[in-house]
């Protein structure tokens, strides 16, 4: 569903706004909701790619190996 919104932009933007629509065969309004869905879907993107990496940080990484050494053994006390 589709709902109007109120934008104030200064007249000379508006201006040189139709012309660009104009010239990509669009409106302002075409252009500008497409400029909003785009910074929506990257930031969805961005949120669901932060919550991966987090996931993937508190699985953690098993590098191989195995502790052989105590403490102790590093250190002189």
């Amino acid at each position: 569903m589709k709902q109007n919104i109120t934008l104030s932009l200064e007249k000379e933007i508006i201006k040189k706004g139709k012309v660009v629509a104009a010239r990509k065969d669009t409106s302002i309004s075409k252009m500008l909701a497409g400029l909003l869905m785009d910074m929506v879907e990257n930031d969805d993107r961005y949120e669901a790619a932060k919550r991966s990496a987090f996931q993937f940080l508190k699985k953690g990484i098993h590098l191989g190996g195995k502790i052989t050494w105590m403490r102790e053994d590093l250190y002189d006390r």
